[in-house]
């Protein structure tokens, strides 16, 4: 899976950047270049859709469709998420949320996203808690202009961040890309963790914690996007939640 974020729509955590990009051999490409590397891997199924000067979302179907490791993309309402795993509690997620039973995880996530961003009465933490499985999934909502990320503690999914040549943001699965793209501005998405374009990134495992970042010494002995771990010793005073103190969608203000 592939997106990629305008830096105007998204802003990451700036440890993410490394100045070694611009010193490296390989210089960090443009979104479009990006994707076209993303789509060689597999040019008769890669899909992609792109929302203006925004955004733009690509995946490549599963070639088994009973793998442990589902690939699955769409959209709703103008919410389009990407999801990758498996849940095992699927069935009793979707009698929770009201869902039918043919409904599958993206359509869920969205769901759930919907949920949250609409005053729901859980915080976002507690909803991916939730989920019992293997995943890693971003949605993109565009009509409020968010994104949101998570990837499970399960260390089954490997799931990668970086910053693109014009600042874009960008989220794979595929290393060989985000190395190629990013050059050195790249790092693993932190497991246990969730990303959300207005809140930043935070822990849904430890969410009292704040997050940390820590150096990152490439195998060349250049300075890479840093990797944020939760940070035990250090507490946040108020949960940052979403329901009648907060509202994604409109940016409110935290609990």
């Amino acid at each position: 899976m592939l997106a990629i974020f305008n830096k105007g729509l998204v802003n990451p955590p700036q440890e993410l950047n490394s100045p070694a990009s611009m010193r490296s051999s390989v210089k960090p490409k443009h979104p479009q270049q990006i994707l076209n590397d993303f789509a060689s891997s597999n040019p008769t199924s890669a899909f992609s859709m792109s929302f203006g000067n925004n955004a733009v979302i690509a995946y490549i179907p599963q070639e088994n469709p009973y793998s442990s490791h589902q690939r699955l993309f769409c959209g709703l309402d103008d919410i389009y998420c990407i999801f990758l795993g498996r849940l095992n509690n699927l069935c009793s997620l979707n009698r929770q949320y009201g869902l039918s039973k043919g409904t599958n995880e993206a359509m869920l996530v969205i769901e759930a996203y919907r949920t949250l961003r609409d005053r729901g009465p859980y915080p976002a933490h507690q909803v991916l808690r939730d989920l019992d499985g293997t995943f890693g999934f971003v949605v993109y909502d565009t009509k409020a202009g968010h994104v949101f990320a998570a990837l499970d503690a399960n260390e089954g999914i490997n799931l990668f961040w970086g910053i693109a040549g014009d600042g874009s943001v960008v989220v794979c699965d595929n290393l060989g890309v985000i190395k190629g793209g990013c050059s050195k501005s790249f790092a693993p998405f932190p497991s246990g963790c969730m990303f959300h374009s207005e809140q930043g990134l935070m822990s849904f495992e430890h969410p009292m914690s704040k997050m940390k970042a820590m150096p990152r010494v490439d195998s060349e002995g250049a300075m890479g996007g840093a990797n944020f771990m939760v940070d035990a010793r250090s507490r946040i005073s108020s949960m940052p939640r979403v329901g009648s103190e907060a509202n994604w969608a409109l940016g409110g203000s935290q609990a």
